[in-house]
């Protein structure tokens, strides 16, 4: 999967503060695998592992609305990234990636939020 450079970013400072959004204005979700959601997970993100993808990609413009902001996560931005990619070369229009993932959500927002 091709990776853009440019491709738009949020810190995870910036999705702290988003969180506490009104329901409907930003969409979240998390690509990261079960496992790894049972160490770690942030409230009200849809889990969408990157490996079941042939499961749930061809429903997705069924359960996002791809006008609306959606912020994607994973542990460090990577998966997360091509998450973004994919979405914004399937008509998603504001996809923005979580810098960091996780870990740093973890570190610098949640010190008490388990590592991995």
């Amino acid at each position: 999967m091709y990776y853009n450079q440019s491709l738009p970013q949020i810190t995870v400072t910036e999705l702290a503060t988003r969180l506490n959004q009104p329901e409907g204005t930003i969409q979240l979700i998390d690509v990261r695998e079960p496992h790894e959601i049972d160490i770690a997970y942030i409230e009200g993100f849809h889990v969408l592992p990157l490996s079941q993808f042939a499961d749930w990609s061809t429903d997705l413009k069924n359960r996002f609305n791809p006008d609306v902001e959606t912020l994607v996560i994973c542990h460090h931005g990577m998966r997360s990234a091509q998450m973004c990619q994919w979405l914004l070369n399937n008509g998603f229009t504001n996809v923005k990636n979580i810098m960091g993932g996780i870990d740093a959500y973890a570190i610098e927002v949640d010190p008490s939020m388990a590592h991995y």
